[in-house]
Protein backbone atom coordinates (compact mmCIF):
# COMPACT_ATOMS: atom_id res chain seq x y z
CA UNK A 1 0.00 0.00 0.00
CA UNK A 2 3.06 2.30 0.01
CA UNK A 3 2.30 2.93 -3.54
CA UNK A 4 -1.01 4.56 -3.07
CA UNK A 5 0.56 7.77 -0.95
CA UNK A 6 3.33 8.18 -4.24
CA UNK A 7 0.52 7.93 -6.42
CA UNK A 8 -1.48 10.54 -5.01
CA UNK A 9 1.90 12.52 -4.80
CA UNK A 10 2.21 12.25 -8.46
CA UNK A 11 -1.30 13.29 -9.32
CA UNK A 12 -1.57 16.31 -7.53
CA UNK A 13 2.19 17.33 -8.98
CA UNK A 14 0.98 17.02 -12.11
CA UNK A 15 -2.51 18.81 -11.84
CA UNK A 16 -0.87 21.59 -10.13
CA UNK A 17 1.65 21.70 -12.97
CA UNK A 18 -1.32 22.24 -15.46
CA UNK A 19 -3.31 24.81 -13.58
CA UNK A 20 0.48 26.53 -13.68
CA UNK A 21 0.45 25.73 -17.48
CA UNK A 22 -3.12 27.37 -18.10
CA UNK A 23 -2.53 30.57 -16.33
CA UNK A 24 1.14 30.92 -18.40
CA UNK A 25 1.58 31.68 -21.89
CA UNK A 26 5.09 31.69 -23.30
CA UNK A 27 5.49 32.82 -26.85
CA UNK A 28 8.78 33.31 -28.93
CA UNK A 29 9.05 35.32 -31.91
CA UNK A 30 12.01 35.95 -33.94
CA UNK A 31 13.43 37.67 -37.73
CA UNK A 32 10.24 36.20 -39.45
CA UNK A 33 6.62 36.90 -39.00
CA UNK A 34 5.34 34.46 -36.52
CA UNK A 35 4.81 33.66 -33.59
CA UNK A 36 5.56 30.29 -31.68
CA UNK A 37 2.59 29.62 -30.60
CA UNK A 38 -0.69 30.34 -32.85
CA UNK A 39 -3.60 28.76 -30.34
CA UNK A 40 -3.48 28.88 -26.62
CA UNK A 41 -5.89 28.34 -23.61
CA UNK A 42 -5.95 30.04 -20.87
CA UNK A 43 -8.41 28.96 -17.64
CA UNK A 44 -10.52 32.18 -16.41
CA UNK A 45 -10.52 30.29 -12.84
CA UNK A 46 -6.28 31.70 -13.09
CA UNK A 47 -7.77 35.24 -11.98
CA UNK A 48 -4.54 36.71 -13.97
CA UNK A 49 -2.50 35.04 -16.91
CA UNK A 50 1.19 35.99 -17.00
CA UNK A 51 2.73 35.99 -21.19
CA UNK A 52 6.59 35.83 -21.58
CA UNK A 53 7.40 36.82 -24.88
CA UNK A 54 10.93 36.50 -25.75
CA UNK A 55 12.82 37.63 -29.26
CA UNK A 56 14.69 34.83 -30.23
CA UNK A 57 16.19 37.05 -33.34
CA UNK A 58 18.78 39.55 -34.55
CA UNK A 59 17.13 42.20 -35.72
CA UNK A 60 16.10 45.52 -33.94
CA UNK A 61 12.71 46.44 -32.49
CA UNK A 62 12.83 50.01 -35.24
CA UNK A 63 13.50 46.93 -37.92
CA UNK A 64 11.64 43.79 -36.63
CA UNK A 65 10.00 44.73 -33.13
CA UNK A 66 7.39 42.35 -32.25
CA UNK A 67 4.47 42.81 -29.81
CA UNK A 68 2.05 40.91 -28.46
CA UNK A 69 -1.67 42.44 -27.82
CA UNK A 70 -5.00 40.59 -27.18
CA UNK A 71 -8.57 42.18 -28.38
CA UNK A 72 -11.40 40.63 -28.83
CA UNK A 73 -12.20 38.85 -32.14
CA UNK A 74 -14.07 41.43 -34.22
CA UNK A 75 -11.76 44.30 -32.61
CA UNK A 76 -8.33 42.86 -33.66
CA UNK A 77 -7.92 44.45 -36.95
CA UNK A 78 -9.34 47.67 -36.13
CA UNK A 79 -7.26 48.05 -32.79
CA UNK A 80 -4.21 47.19 -35.45
CA UNK A 81 -5.10 49.82 -37.83
CA UNK A 82 -4.89 52.81 -34.83
CA UNK A 83 -1.70 51.57 -33.01
CA UNK A 84 -0.15 52.97 -36.77
CA UNK A 85 -1.04 56.17 -35.73
CA UNK A 86 0.11 55.20 -32.52
CA UNK A 87 3.86 54.73 -33.12
CA UNK A 88 6.83 53.32 -32.07
CA UNK A 89 7.13 55.13 -29.07
CA UNK A 90 3.64 54.24 -28.07
CA UNK A 91 4.57 50.25 -29.02
CA UNK A 92 1.86 50.76 -31.85
CA UNK A 93 -0.98 50.46 -29.62
CA UNK A 94 -3.54 52.72 -29.31
CA UNK A 95 -3.77 54.70 -25.90
CA UNK A 96 -6.44 54.50 -23.98
CA UNK A 97 -8.58 52.34 -25.90
CA UNK A 98 -10.40 49.98 -24.22
CA UNK A 99 -10.32 47.35 -26.56
CA UNK A 100 -7.09 46.35 -25.77
CA UNK A 101 -7.23 43.52 -23.26
CA UNK A 102 -3.56 43.42 -22.73
CA UNK A 103 -0.61 44.52 -24.37
CA UNK A 104 3.45 44.04 -24.33
CA UNK A 105 5.87 46.22 -25.35
CA UNK A 106 8.05 46.15 -28.82
CA UNK A 107 10.53 44.00 -28.71
CA UNK A 108 13.59 43.27 -30.87
CA UNK A 109 16.28 40.38 -31.31
CA UNK A 110 17.50 39.23 -27.70
CA UNK A 111 14.91 41.12 -25.82
CA UNK A 112 12.04 39.82 -23.69
CA UNK A 113 8.94 40.94 -21.71
CA UNK A 114 6.04 39.88 -19.63
CA UNK A 115 2.87 40.80 -18.85
CA UNK A 116 0.39 40.02 -16.26
CA UNK A 117 -3.07 40.77 -16.89
CA UNK A 118 -6.51 39.89 -15.14
CA UNK A 119 -8.97 37.10 -16.64
CA UNK A 120 -11.96 39.56 -15.39
CA UNK A 121 -12.23 40.86 -19.13
CA UNK A 122 -12.45 37.32 -20.43
CA UNK A 123 -15.12 35.16 -21.11
CA UNK A 124 -15.48 31.27 -20.35
CA UNK A 125 -15.52 29.52 -23.99
CA UNK A 126 -14.85 33.30 -24.99
CA UNK A 127 -12.04 33.14 -28.45
CA UNK A 128 -9.78 36.50 -28.49
CA UNK A 129 -7.25 37.20 -31.18
CA UNK A 130 -3.53 38.36 -30.50
CA UNK A 131 -1.66 40.38 -33.03
CA UNK A 132 1.77 42.25 -33.31
CA UNK A 133 0.72 45.55 -34.30
CA UNK A 134 4.14 46.67 -35.83
CA UNK A 135 3.45 47.92 -38.78
CA UNK A 136 2.52 44.89 -41.65
CA UNK A 137 2.53 42.26 -39.35
CA UNK A 138 -1.30 41.74 -37.92
CA UNK A 139 -2.62 40.50 -40.97
CA UNK A 140 -0.43 37.23 -40.36
CA UNK A 141 1.41 37.60 -37.10
CA UNK A 142 -2.43 36.32 -34.76
CA UNK A 143 -3.02 33.69 -32.75
CA UNK A 144 -6.51 32.63 -30.71
CA UNK A 145 -6.77 32.62 -27.10
CA UNK A 146 -8.76 30.33 -26.06
CA UNK A 147 -10.65 30.50 -22.35
CA UNK A 148 -11.60 27.86 -20.13
CA UNK A 149 -13.41 27.09 -17.13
Amino acid sequence: MKILPKLVATLMLLSSQAAFAACNINVDVGDALTFSATQVTVEKSCGSVTLNMKHTGKLAASVMGHNWVLTAEADANDVASKGLAAGLANNYVPAGDSRVIAATKIIGGGESTSITFSTDALSVGGKYLYVCTFPGHSFVMRGTLNVGA
